[in-house]
C-alpha cells in the first residue's frame, strides 16, 4: 500500500509545481486585492495610507528620534512601542496599545483607521476615537520637530480625558 500523504517541494517530487503555504497565501492575497480594486471596493495606492515598520534613528534618555515621514502613512516602532502617523501636514506619535485594555493596535489601511483587534475599537489617523469599547481616543506622546526629524518623548504620554489640552497640542505641524 502506498502512502497517500501529499507531497511538498522538499519531498523530492521532481516536476511538482506545489509551492509553500506562504507563497499560496501571498498569491491569494494579491488576487483578492486586485479583484477588489478592479470592482472599486478597495482604495488605490494613492488613497490608502501605507504601514511601515521603523526603528528610532537615535535615543537620548526618553526621547526617540525618527525621520519626518515623507508621505501620508503609519509607521510602527515595535521596540519602543511608538506609532507615528502622518496625514497631510500633521504628524502624531501614539502609544502602540489600545487605551481600553492595552492590546496592540493595528492599522486598517483599506479603511484608513486604527483598530483594536480585541474589542474592535476604531480610531481616525489622528487617534480620535470613532466607536467601540474604548472610552477615549488613542494616547499621544509629546512630539516636536527638530530639523527633518520628529522627536518623541516617550516619558510624556497624554490621555484625551485627563490631559485634553496637552493631548490636543501633541502634534507636529509640518511647513
Amino acid at each position: 500500500m502506498t502512502d497517500s500523504k501529499p507531497s511538498s517541494p522538499g519531498d523530492g517530487c521532481a516536476g511538482c509545481t506545489l509551492g509553500s503555504r506562504r507563497e499560496f497565501l501571498v498569491d491569494a492575497l494579491r488576487a483578492s486585492a486586485a479583484a477588489l480594486m478592479a470592482i472599486g471596493l478597495a482604495p488605490n495606492g494613492a488613497e490608502a495610507m501605507p504601514l511601515r515598520w521603523i526603528s528610532a534613528l537615535a535615543s537620548k534618555g526618553e526621547e526617540k528620534t525618527y525621520p519626518v515621514p515623507a508621505t501620508d502613512g503609519v509607521q510602527i516602532d515595535k521596540d519602543n512601542e511608538v506609532i507615528l502617523a502622518r496625514s497631510g501636514k500633521s504628524v502624531w506619535a501614539f502609544a502602540l496599545s489600545c487605551p481600553h485594555q492595552n492590546t496592540a493596535l493595528r492599522w486598517d489601511a483599506p479603511n484608513n483607521r486604527f483598530q483594536c483587534p480585541k474589542h474592535k475599537s476604531k480610531y481616525r489617523p489622528d487617534g480620535t476615537f470613532i466607536e467601540g469599547r474604548a472610552t477615549r481616543s488613542m494616547d499621544r506622546y509629546a512630539v516636536r520637530l527638530a530639523g527633518s526629524n520628529v522627536v518623541v518623548d516617550v516619558d510624556k504620554l497624554y490621555q484625551e480625558d485627563t490631559d485634553n489640552a496637552l493631548w490636543q497640542h501633541a502634534v507636529v505641524a509640518l511647513p
